[in-house]
This record gives structure tokens, sequence and C-alpha cells, in this order.
């Protein structure tokens, strides 16, 4: 009988450990799902702020140790002077630049958003000339988060070819 009693009691209380797991795992997936939810949005935030030529908007979410990874074509960039420069340059080349259709896919410490970016070549840029020409363009940015939900990292998906390419900067091989 006391056999019986006591592994009565161990199973209770292993079900009752069991239960208080799973509620705190359940705890934790709400945690998650918000942390999810705010990723998103920040990452959303910022692209709206570019699409409306707020570059403190763009900047106001990056962690301190913040790096744009731009799209591979030049080494990444973690200076915020440098990137507020740059992003202020393409602003003046394209001061119509504006984004539509935006969507965000967030997993774990990822945030991608996609979206169409367009604008129209109005001011000189180095050795390339205004030309008047239009772009129109899909893109994906990755974003990278930290546990604090600031932007860690921002890597763009879209070649600088093919806005070169809209603008007849650059001239497809010939067959």
């Amino acid at each position: 009988m006391r056999t019986l009693i006591t592994g009565i009691a161990i199973a209770a209380l292993f079900l009752a450990s069991c239960k208080s797991n799973s509620g705190s795992s359940a705890a934790g997936s709400d945690s998650t799902a918000a942390a999810l939810k705010r990723n998103k949005q920040t990452a959303l935030n910022s692209e709206m702020a570019l699409s409306k030529g707020d570059i403190e908007g763009v900047m106001k979410d990056w962690a301190p140790d913040f790096v744009d990874l731009g799209h591979g074509g030049s080494p990444p960039e973690a200076n915020k002077d440098s990137i507020k420069a740059a992003i202020k340059t393409f602003f003046a080349q394209f001061p119509d630049f504006t984004g539509k259709n935006f969507v965000a896919v967030a997993d774990s410490n990822l945030v991608i958003v996609t979206c169409t970016w367009s604008g129209t070549f109005k001011n000189p840029h180095g050795t390339m000339k205004q030309n008047g020409k239009s772009f129109k363009m899909p893109e994906a940015d990755i974003f990278t988060f930290n546990k604090e939900g600031k932007i860690k990292s921002r890597r763009s998906i879209q070649s600088d070819a093919t806005l070169a390419y809209q603008l007849g900067d650059l001239v497809p091989a010939k067959k």
C-alpha cells in the first residue's frame, strides 16, 4: 500500500511539474510572439521612415553596434555618420524616392521586409549626370535584432545593377 501511495505521489508531482512547465512555456511563447511583433513593427517603421525621407526615423532603433551589410557589392558600413551621409546623397539624387506595399515576415531574431521602391534621377551623382529617368524595383531587406529589440544589421537583397539598368547607366550585354 505504501508503494502504491508513493507511486501516486510521484506521478502527481510529475504531472504537476509538466503542467507548470507547459504554463511557463506558453508564457515564453507569448513573449516570443510579442518580440516577433515588436521586431516586425520596428523594421516596418524603419523602412517607412526611409520612404518618407526621415533619416532620423530610419536610424531611431539601430543598436549601438549596427552594421549596414548592403547588398554585398561594397564592404559593410558601421559608421552611422557615413551611412547618414550616403542616405542624404541618395535622397538628393532621387527627391521623389518612395516605397509601397510593405510586408514584413519575422522568425527568431530576423525580419524580412519586402516592398517596391521608386524614384526619378533628378540630380547628378559623381560622374553620373541626372537624366530624369525613373526606376521601380522590388526589394527585400533582412533585419537582425538584438534581445532588446534594436536593429543590429540590415542586408539588402536588391543589386544596384537593377537600379543602374533602369536609369540607363548599365547596358545589357548583346547576344
